[in-house]
């Protein structure tokens, strides 16, 4: 309940700030970048996660190796590979992966929701749920990874089986 009325008064606290017109104003050339520099993509992170939509998971799992040998600190691509093992039924590398995932970013949302999925898939129900706990945590609102892996953790429980036929 409390939850509930803090999201409310932010909305509302959010609600009740003025309209800024679109655009940047100003003038002149240049990127804009306010002095915030950003990192380039990997190019192979980028067809990664092609592969990944394509459903090619060891193209997927190929380039993300790529991508953690010169960024070993890139909690998202340790992500993908745990993402990616899952899909060939490697569960073993699926967790090694997302645990380092989380490892480097405790509050990494799509890692707490995928290896919630994968605490399912192997029905570990009560770690799956530890990861639900810990999105609550991390969303001030219901975020959608909470909501999925919530979803999916009442499914388990209702068909035994994380709601696959």
């Amino acid at each position: 309940m409390r939850k509930s009325a803090l999201a409310a008064a932010i909305c509302l606290a959010v609600l009740s700030l003025p309209a800024w017109p679109a655009g940047g104003g100003g003038g002149g050339g240049g990127g804009g970048g306010g002095g915030v520099e950003t990192k380039p993509v990997d190019p192979n992170y980028t067809m990664a996660q092609a592969a990944i939509k394509a459903e090619q998971w060891k193209d997927a799992i190929g380039r993300l190796t790529l991508v953690i040998q010169v960024d070993p600190n890139n909690a998202d691509a340790w992500n993908l590979l745990g993402f990616s093992y899952r899909h060939i039924g490697d569960m073993d590398n699926s967790f090694k992966h997302y645990e380092r995932a989380l490892q480097l970013n405790p509050k990494h949302r799509d890692a707490h929701e995928y290896i919630g999925e994968a605490y399912l898939q192997v029905g570990r129900v009560q770690d799956a749920e530890a990861h639900l706990k810990a999105l609550d945590k991390l969303c001030w609102l219901p975020c959608e990874q909470y909501t999925e892996l919530k979803e999916k953790i009442e499914n388990y429980k209702r068909n035994g089986n994380g709601g696959k036929s």
